[in-house]
């Protein structure tokens, strides 16, 4: 496929709001894509060169992706100042520029040299970035250079989702939807849409099944559901493990010989800043494990966890040992996934739990967390009750009989927090999705609330439900307005369902945690809307800034909330005196 066919893809994309007419726009692309195209197609339309754990980046700052369309067509950086200022864009400035209607670009050729531009390092670099993407500029049509600099700024918003990619793929190669399961499972074990949607194009959904977890390549988290009482998590498992949850950060660890990666919550390689966890890792007896964890900082001398506030502090890129010293950290091992030659993700949770015991002990650096198994909520509650007071942050109960739910969020695990009486004294996480302009006092700040949302499962866009205007320092809406006028957009995302306008759309990247009083029915918010009514957020309040160990993947979802909004009646009606 040349190139500029993919951009003209691109640009409808961009030019559509219609969930159904992108999906038709993605199944012709895929169905024009050869087997050594699909890859980088699929990694172009996620906007990225690689997946996050590669750590493969373009690594161009404005500036340099500006001089670089100075070389290209020959315009004056001073010239593309004053335009960049006006416009906003550098994409709709190379367009512009550009004076060739048509070239001869193949979608591989364009990949790989984007490729060789992220892996040029070293003393004189950014020289040689410049001039290589100015020579790809040299070579490129108008439309083509347009999504070119914007995928090197890291603009290019097509607003496209993994679920939208995946029924497309499944669409364009058997020709229905019947597919997606199946490559969506193997999406979940190596967390490499690319790879996959290869291995459909060579082998069918033959070859997407064989695709199991990989040493190396992170499995898609699972995640856990919520429930307001021990009564009702008793209810709905039955007898359970109940496990401790810890105020930390998500660390996947992966070992195969010699080679140690830990990986986070969203996937990214964090191996660079936990270099005393992987020491700890390589004495392990054993050449292949992978297993999920949470990392605490803690203190040496009196052996008490820090909260996640101070622990945070470790994912830092300098003065990594330095702080390694002052702030060590301890893995607390919750699941086994992988363990020498025996894939162990598709057996029992109480199968894995033993094999977990037989291989982490009770302490050390590395060891297993603490689990009770009942069929009794009160002894649920008692267990519930010890571990808050010793600090951590709730419990897990878990199916002992279900799988590792890879890339899922569902009931065989519940989440039960601290300060449960009801649903709502725990946080929600939403995703930004544009800003109103201050007002009075806020005028200078710039922002006087956000337009928040969720997400929706199973229309695969995000939906409102609040406009969240306290929370935040001064210092901070001033921090907010600079971040959230980078991924500014002129339109409404195409993933995004709203009844409101702010003042500003962005891109949805960015997560904030809330808290509110209760779930109320609204008609402005399109948060699980029927017939013109859905769910809003009563008096919600910002907790902390932007989550930046969380994705927009990770926002609450809507049928959380309407589960949430049930429990919380519940609570109310349990509350009445009769």
């Amino acid at each position: 496929m040349k190139f500029k066919e993919l951009a003209k893809y691109f640009e409808r994309l961009e030019n559509t709001t219609k969930r159904l007419e992108m999906f038709q726009i993605l199944s012709e692309a895929f169905k024009n894509s050869s087997v050594e195209e699909i890859r980088p197609v699929v990694y172009f339309l996620q906007e990225m060169l690689l997946p996050p754990f590669y750590g493969v980046q373009i690594g161009m700052a404005d500036k340099m992706t500006l001089k670089a369309i100075s070389k290209a067509f020959f315009v004056s950086e001073e010239e593309l100042n004053s335009k960049y200022k006006e416009k906003g864009d550098l994409g709709e400035i190379a367009f512009e520029l550009n004076k060739k209607e048509d070239s001869e670009l193949e979608v591989v050729q364009v990949y790989s040299e984007l490729m060789k531009i992220a892996k040029t390092s070293g003393e004189g670099s950014n020289l040689l970035k410049i001039n290589m993407l100015a020579n790809l500029l040299n070579k490129s049509s108008k439309l083509e250079s347009k999504y070119i600099v914007r995928f090197t700024q890291g603009r290019l918003r097509l607003g496209v989702g993994e679920s939208t990619i995946m029924e497309a793929l499944s669409v364009a190669k058997l020709g229905n939807r019947e597919g997606k399961e199946k490559i969506e499972r193997a999406f979940n074990l190596v967390s490499d849409l690319g790879m996959v949607a290869e291995e459909l194009y060579k082998s069918g959904l033959e070859g997407v099944n064989k695709i199991t977890l990989m040493p190396m390549n992170p499995v898609r988290p699972a995640l856990a559901e919520r429930l307001p009482s021990a009564e009702e998590i008793i209810s709905r498992l039955g007898k359970c493990a109940v496990d401790e949850k810890f105020d930390g950060f998500r660390s996947q660890v992966h070992k195969d010989g010699d080679n140690v990666k830990i990986f986070s919550r969203n996937l990214e390689d964090i191996t660079h800043f936990m270099v005393d966890v992987v020491e700890e890792v390589k004495k392990l007896p054993y050449k292949r494990i992978v297993f999920d964890s949470e990392a605490l900082a803690y203190d040496e001398n009196t052996d008490t966890l820090y909260p996640f506030q101070i622990t945070i502090q470790r994912k830092r890129k300098h003065n990594v040992e330095e702080v390694a010293s002052k702030l060590p950290l301890r893995l607390f091992v919750f699941d086994i996934l992988l363990l020498e030659d025996q894939i162990l993700i598709d057996k029992p949770y109480s199968e894995r739990r033993k094999i977990l015991e037989s291989v982490f002990g009770e302490e050390g650096k590395i060891q297993r967390s603490r689990i009770l198994i009942t069929d009794n909520p009160s002894e649920l509650q008692k267990f519930f009750d010890e571990v808050v007071t010793n600090g951590l942050e709730g419990i897990v109960a878990k199916n002992l009989n279900a799988p590792y739910s890879a890339g899922a969020r569902n009931f065989n695990w519940i989440k039960l927090k601290r300060s449960y009486k009801s649903q709502l004294e725990d946080t929600i996480d939403v995703v930004i999705l544009g800003y109103f302009f201050g007002k009075g006092a806020r005028t200078e700040l710039g922002i006087g609330a956000l337009l928040v949302g969720v997400y929706n499962e199973d229309k695969d866009v995000f939906e409102t439900i609040a406009k969240v205007g306290s929370g935040f320092t001064e210092d901070e809406f001033k921090q907010l307005r600079k971040l959230l006028d980078e991924i500014k957009v002129d339109n409404k995302p195409a993933r995004v369902e709203s009844l409101i306008s702010p003042d500003v759309w962005v891109y949805p990247k960015y997560v904030i945690s809330v808290k509110a009083d209760e779930i109320t029915k609204s008609p402005t918010h399109t948060c699980g809307a029927e017939n013109g009514v859905g769910y809003a957020l009563r008096f919600p309040r910002a907790v902390g800034f932007i989550r930046s160990d969380k994705s927009v993947d990770d926002v609450n979802t809507t049928k959380e909330i309407v589960e949430m909004y049930n429990n919380q009646k519940k609570v109310k009606l349990e509350n009445v005196d009769v």
